[in-house]
């Protein structure tokens, strides 16, 4: 079965840079597109950052655009989020995801996704 497990989340402080990892196995991982969502408390989960599969196409979330690069690694079947200049609004459960079927454009909406990491925290003190 699919399965994505995420790593690289923490406590840091504002201004920080984190690395979150996605490795994903399974299935052929280089033919799927990729994609973050993170969760704050109370909140609904909201689209990130996401990859095509062959990693040359890459969308963000106005919010992280210029301080988060999402890239992923086919030969290591992992995908990554690069986050910098963190902030205490990125505060929150981040998650992986990767879509059922083979699509040209990644999602940006959960409901485009069918698998799901277990979520890695990132907490960012002020």
């Amino acid at each position: 079965q699919v399965q994505l497990v995420e790593s690289g989340g923490g406590l840091v402080q504002a201004g920080d840079s984190l690395r979150l990892s996605c490795a994903a196995s399974g299935r052929t991982f280089s033919i799927y597109p990729m994609g973050w969502f993170r969760q704050a408390p109370g909140l609904e989960r909201v689209f990130v950052a996401a990859i095509t599969s062959s990693g040359g196409s890459t969308y963000y979330t106005d919010s992280v655009k210029g301080r988060f690069t999402i890239s992923r690694d086919n030969a290591k079947n992992t995908a990554y989020l690069q986050m910098n200049s963190l902030k205490p609004e990125d505060t929150a459960v981040y998650y992986c995801a990767s879509t059922y079927g083979r699509v040209i454009s990644p999602p940006v909406n959960s409901q485009g996704y069918g698998y799901w990491g277990q979520g890695t925290q990132v907490t960012v003190s002020s």
